[in-house]
């Protein structure tokens, strides 16, 4: 039988580690201070996070993590001690749909930490509007679902807005039935976001056939209408349940297990290159013959891949279109910014979303 280390060592040993590791952590602290110091005396102001810095940080953790723990728990404990150490001077203001307790705050959380101010906005639009008018730093709005598709209203926005794409985080989903209903078949109503409303509707045919399904303006908006009902539910994450006191009376609902939301940060930097960048861009190519080829020929060409397209109407005339168009890539990058010089030349309007750190783990 192998030997084993006395309990009173092991604590002992942990104390000592817990000793260093703590002061490593301050040690870092005092250097992120310094970092502020000297870009304020480089005449530099507002904000010091860099998406771009902060995403070389992580992949480089990852690359060194040897184990035993995941590197999902080595980035999320690096991200929040980034977090806090930005903080020391003045915490960033982000802005998300609200109510608190829905995926996008859940969002927020998992791209800055939670050193920062989460602020709570109404719609979309006004998410978009305290970042225009500087109250807040960044954004951070859903733009698509694994299952459902693109969130229309957030591509609509980019039409008149200025901002740019800074950043992504994926969440990936898990819908819960909460309230303070005991039994299944006492339920006479479900409050959800429409989302999660179709995220769940084979379950919610299978098991509440005959209940009124009622949309609202978010999941946490419908946690806090089962609060304060004995005969009515909601679903929504966990995050809710919690804010709301709700008992969770049935655990990942949703129809598929590996539904995602893609969120996107949106800001007035524009992140340098990293190695591993995604770039958005928005076209116009009036109602054209061909119009379409002429748009993807040039990154066939310059053997670039494409992420995503979607259309939406331009709202200028009968039968034209916006192309929103993701593409592996910075807009810095050699023959992505020629694919690029060559989309501008065939398009009736162009214009670069932004080039930013794809979005990790």
């Amino acid at each position: 039988m192998l030997p084993v280390t006395p309990l009173s060592e092991l604590r002992d040993k942990i104390d000592s580690i817990d000793e260093q590791i703590l002061q490593l952590i301050n040690e870092r602290a005092f250097c992120a201070m310094e970092v502020a110091k000297t870009k304020i005396a480089e005449g530099e102001q507002g904000t010091f996070y860099r998406p771009d810095r902060e995403s070389l940080v992580l992949r480089r953790i990852m690359e060194l993590n040897k184990g035993p723990l995941s590197d999902q728990t080595t980035v999320r404990f690096f991200r929040e001690l980034m977090s806090a150490c930005l903080a020391l001077e003045k915490p960033m203001e982000i802005a998300f749909l609200g109510p608190e307790g829905t995926f996008t705050q859940q969002a927020v959380f998992k791209h800055f930490g939670h050193a920062v101010k989460a602020i709570p906005a109404v719609t979309i639009n006004e998410i978009f509007s305290v970042v225009e008018s500087g109250f807040c730093q960044f954004g951070v709005v859903p733009v698509e679902n694994s299952t459902e598709g693109v969130i229309s209203h957030t591509l609509d926005r980019f039409s008149t807005s200025p901002l740019k794409v800074c950043g992504e985080v994926e969440i990936r989903v898990h819908q819960n039935l909460m309230g303070h209903v005991k039994e299944l078949a006492d339920i006479k109503e479900v409050f959800s976001h429409q989302q999660s409303l179709a995220q769940c509707r084979q379950w919610l045919d299978n098991h509440l056939p005959h209940v009124k399904l009622t949309a609202v303006n978010s999941n946490a908006e419908a946690a806090r209408l089962a609060s304060i009902s004995h005969q009515a539910v909601a679903i929504a994450g966990i995050a809710a349940a919690e804010v709301h006191n709700l008992e969770i009376i049935e655990k990942n609902i949703e129809d598929e297990p590996n539904n995602t939301t893609r969120f996107i940060i949106i800001g007035q930097q524009s992140p340098s290159p990293t190695g591993n960048d995604k770039t958005s861009l928005v076209v116009s190519t009036g109602n054209q013959p061909g119009a379409l080829h002429r748009i993807l020929e040039p990154f066939a060409k310059f053997g670039i891949a494409m992420v995503n397209i979607e259309s939406r109407p331009s709202r200028q005339g009968l039968w034209d279109y916006l192309f929103f168009i993701d593409i592996d890539g910075h807009s810095e990058d050699k023959v992505v910014a020629q694919a690029l010089e060559t989309v501008k030349e065939t398009v009736k309007m162009f214009r670069l979303l932004g080039s930013y750190p794809k979005a990790i783990l």
